[in-house]
């Protein structure tokens, strides 16, 4: 009878481990590879979108504008002397022009919406 006891309340114990396992692998996975996934999907997507004319920062801090878009490479001209260096797509950092495209979007969104209450606070002084 001892021998019941005790085997039941080790597989208790064991079945809580299992369980805290189960939760830890769980966080690790919420807190840290899901989020890494979708950053490198992003820069993925970011890197696949680079075309002729957009300012880029390499993942070294050279900073270039594109010139000619391969499959694998670009060919960037990094300044005035017009000097160009063919790169492997993985090695882009940033997209700037991207960038700023996104900002002013954002701004112009910011200010219809301001225009927007405006014109509703108008509307409402109006009627009163």
């Amino acid at each position: 009878m001892l021998n019941f006891l005790t085997s039941t309340s080790a597989a208790g114990g064991l079945g809580s481990t299992v369980i805290m396992m189960v939760l830890m692998i769980a966080i690790f996975y919420f807190m840290l590879i899901r989020p890494e996934n979708k950053r490198k999907k992003e820069a993925e997507q970011m890197r696949g979108a680079v075309k002729k004319g957009d300012k880029i920062v390499t993942i070294g801090g050279i900073v270039g504008v594109v010139v000619d878009v391969k499959e694998n490479r670009i060919v960037i001209e990094t300044s005035a002397d017009q000097v160009r260096l063919e790169l492997e797509k993985w090695a882009i950092s940033s997209n700037e022009t991207a960038s700023e495209n996104a900002k002013a979007e954002a701004k112009k969104a910011q200010e219809a919406k301001a225009k927007a209450k405006a014109a509703k606070k108008a509307e409402k002084a109006n009627k009163d």
